[in-house]
């Protein structure tokens, strides 16, 4: 690992040194930057994002880490003794930082699975869809006469199809929690 304090930080987030600290932290299992101001926290995310082409994760407990939380592609929040700057700002909120891991493997897995499998879901029934009105097509001689009513159309995305996603995302778990807790490489095999 590299810890790296904020002043030494100040001296490497300037040009000359930028791509040299990418290389070095590229090849660390972690960076931990401490005593660090809340601009070298965004500076040091945005450094990331737009150089490496990564997906950035903050998680800051404080009103000091606001900016960084908002620069970062995923921001968690941790309520704590610092008050709720931090979690007003994020996109998650946990209440202690040991919840990170299981926000990550656990919910992070069922999310990203359900979501392809939305998608996936969605090409399907707009490609049923289309090849139904193409077909028709060849029936009625292509003369653009409409095979169903317009509110026939709209209860079809409405309710025909909405009710099968909105319970399969909310109920669908591939893997339980203590399996995704046990072996986190399944978050990596799924994408």
């Amino acid at each position: 690992g590299l810890v790296i304090d904020g002043r030494t930080l100040e001296h490497v987030l300037h040009d000359s040194l930028q791509n040299i600290f990418l290389e070095l932290a590229e090849k660390c299992r972690a960076v931990v930057c401490c005593q660090a101001t809340p601009l070298q926290k965004s500076v040091l995310v945005k450094l990331v994002r737009s150089k490496l082409k990564a997906m950035t994760l903050a998680v800051g407990d404080g009103a000091n880490d606001v900016s960084m939380i908002q620069v970062a592609d995923t921001g968690v929040g941790i309520s704590g003794q610092e008050g709720m700057q931090a979690v007003m700002a994020s996109d998650f909120a946990i209440s202690q930082f040991r919840h990170l891991r299981k926000l990550l493997l656990v919910h992070g897995h069922w999310c990203y699975t359900r979501l392809t499998n939305m998608v996936l879901y969605y090409f399907y029934k707009n490609v049923a869809y289309a090849n139904l009105l193409f077909w028709y097509q060849f029936f009625c001689g292509f003369s653009g006469t409409s095979m169903t009513d317009y509110w026939i159309l709209i209860l079809f995305n409405l309710l025909f199809t909405s009710v099968p996603p909105i319970i399969y995302g909310v109920l669908d778990k591939d893997v339980s929690a203590e399996i995704l807790m046990e072996l986190p490489q399944l978050y990596t095999m799924s994408q």
